[in-house]
């Protein structure tokens, strides 16, 4: 049944898909037929997720409605400097929140779904739709932050589909490394669109397989849009099977004497659910450590993703009373997190777990770009403190990816036979390289679009073409629990606070002289080490003073010191140190005439008050 624009979204087990008409033959390119958008036009558009790995969000426009699929979030790289996550800027869907109508879920991994929590506080969003998993693990991540909403949640399987007055999408399996991974077919008025979220073709897969049938049915029915996956771009031929991977973890724990302590991704639930199978297969045991870990055990045993009974497991009080070869140890930490289980196990500093002569670390994992480095100085602890470390390699494959491939991107690109093409969820390097792979299996290159955040692809007809409109995106840095954000200039301060460090002004006034009392004190953290800058503080002290007995010889405000105090002192650092240390005057003016300050506001006050007594 259709809705209307302003109802609610119904969910029904989809039918046959409509064939639309086949693309009308033109000699003129459609950028040149189309310049300016139409009311009834669609609009295609990512606030998150375009030349990053990460907060991925895709927004679907069609007049008074709109359709997101995906919420999440960006880790951190190490120069934003005390940043927990980075969402997308929301602005546009609260200035839109009467068109929002609902929230697609591809799957439950922190880049698709960890920008819920802080989405939630600017938009109020309706309904969200997504594998049973996936919805699961929504709760709980809005649970731990106390977050309550209205959010009515539909869950989905391959052959569920929605409909709103101008939206109908259908849903088909993916393979990846999580349950519950499904991809979306949106039927507008303006054509038809796919959406793979992140997916792998694996032919040999653990858990649900891939719908090849409903994807080359609807190839055959004509795509116009394919936005697809380009993480692994780079990466040739086909991916390892993620069931010869459960055979090696099997014959490590057939083969290993004593205790096995296994490292992961705690988001990779199909590799989780093999580890866990495989040591109990084997006589061992299970301890699980780290909350995110234990999150998606607890999580996985309630859908029956995961099989263990409770007499599977063993508390951290357990462990010395079980012996080492019945014992398989399943931690997070495979990043070389410095407060992740595996880090503090190899620093000794684990309340349960010590390593001990026999001891087997497994990795099934490999390292993300950029944290090499922190797996290799964790590998070397291990290593030192007498355990035996095993990782991937292609001698031994211990992990493997869950995104597609070169090959596999070709492969889908062949059974959707799109129309046109828009690589996503990846860095510009990966998005051209999938371009080329598009391009490469026949479809025209200016019919392939690399975006930017807040890029507009207009539908119109069947036909795809951009036009120069974009929508306002930005990054919003996340601190702690601090949902509003940090602004750009935040980051700034702390990046240069990294690099300069600070120099505080400390200068006694009397405000009612307009004299200064004490000269300036210099304290500096992070610039120079003052025992051996003795020399170079006093100078600065004396510039200073200078410049403040030089504008203090006329009538000025606080705000006038301040700026006198930064704008002499701020040259004088750079051309002794060639730094820029960030500035802070700090002014204490006398008691005396503080207290004269208090009486002349209080009396400002009471002649207010009986201004607006008398009216």
């Amino acid at each position: 049944m259709k809705t209307s624009a302003t109802s609610e979204p119904t969910i029904k087990k989809r039918g046959r898909p409509r064939k639309t008409p086949a693309v009308a033959q033109t000699n003129e390119t459609v950028h040149e037929r189309f310049v300016h958008s139409l009311p009834s036009d669609t609009k295609i558009f990512a606030l998150g997720g375009m030349n990053e790995v990460g907060k991925n969000m895709y927004c679907f426009e069609h007049e008074n409605e709109i359709i997101v699929v995906d919420s999440g979030v960006l880790f951190p790289e190490d120069e934003l400097l005390g940043v927990d996550y980075v969402v997308p800027d929301y602005s546009y869907l609260v200035q839109n929140r009467e068109k929002f109508k609902a929230l697609i879920i591809t799957h439950a991994h922190e880049d698709h779904i960890g920008g819920i929590p802080f989405l939630m506080q600017y938009v109020d969003v309706p309904i969200i739709y997504g594998s049973p998993f996936s919805i699961e693990m929504i709760k709980r991540k809005l649970d731990d932050r106390k977050i309550t909403s209205n959010v009515t949640y539909v869950p989905i399987d391959g052959n569920s589909s929605l409909k709103t007055k101008y939206f109908t999408v259908g849903f088909f399996s993916m393979i990846h490394s999580i349950p519950g991974s499904y991809g979306a077919i949106i039927t507008t008025p303006n054509g038809r669109i796919i959406t793979t979220g992140d997916f792998k073709f694996d032919l040999t897969p653990i858990g649900q397989n891939a719908d090849y049938q409903k994807l080359a049915f609807s190839g055959a029915s004509q795509v116009d849009l394919l936005m697809s996956d380009s993480t692994n771009s780079f990466v040739e031929g086909f991916s390892v099977s993620e069931k010869k991977v459960a055979n090696n973890v099997m014959e490590l724990m057939k083969k290993t004497p004593g205790r096995l302590i296994v490292s992961t991704f705690a988001s990779n639930v199909i590799r989780l659910s093999q580890i866990l199978d495989a040591a109990i297969k084997h006589g061992r045991k299970v301890a699980v450590f780290g909350r995110s870990m234990e999150n998606v055990v607890d999580i996985g045993r309630k859908m029956g993703t995961i099989h263990l009974k409770d007499d599977d497991f063993l508390s951290g009080e357990d462990l010395p009373w079980v012996p080492n070869d019945k014992i398989c140890i399943v931690c997070t930490g495979s990043q070389g997190e410095s407060l992740a289980a595996l880090n503090r196990i190899a620093n000794g500093t684990h309340k349960y777990i010590k390593i001990i002569p026999g001891d087997t670390v497994v990795f099934s994992s490999n390292p993300i770009p950029g944290n090499t480095q922190n797996v290799n100085a964790l590998i070397n602890a291990l290593t030192r403190v007498g355990a035996t470390v095993i990782y991937n390699s292609p001698q031994l494959s211990l992990h493997t990816t869950g995104h597609a491939s070169e090959a596999e991107q070709k492969l889908l690109l062949q059974l959707v036979k799109p129309h046109y093409f828009m690589p996503m969820h990846g860095e510009y390097k990966m998005l051209k390289k999938h371009m080329a792979s598009a391009v490469e299996v026949g479809i025209p290159e200016d019919h392939c679009f690399i975006c930017n955040n807040g890029d507009v692809l207009i539908l119109r007809d069947h036909h795809v073409f951009m036009n120069g409109e974009k929508v306002h995106t930005d990054d919003i840095y996340i601190d702690g629990n601090d949902i509003s954000g940090l602004n750009t200039s935040v980051i700034k301060d702390r990046q240069l606070l990294a690099d300069n460090g600070l120099v505080a002004v400390v200068v006694g006034i009397d405000s009612r002289t307009n004299t200064i009392i004490s000269r300036p004190n210099i304290v500096s953290r992070g610039f120079v080490f003052i025992k051996e800058s003795q020399t170079l503080l006093k100078e600065a002290e004396h510039v200073v003073l200078s410049a403040l007995k030089a504008k203090m010889s006329q009538r000025i405000t606080f705000n006038d010191i301040k700026n006198t105090i930064r704008t002499s002192l701020e040259p004088f650092l750079f051309k002794k140190t060639n730094r820029n240390p960030i500035v802070i005057p700090v002014i204490l003016n006398h008691v005396d005439a503080i207290a004269e300050m208090q009486k002349k506001q209080e009396a400002r006050r009471k002649a207010h008050e009986a201004q607006a007594a008398e009216q």
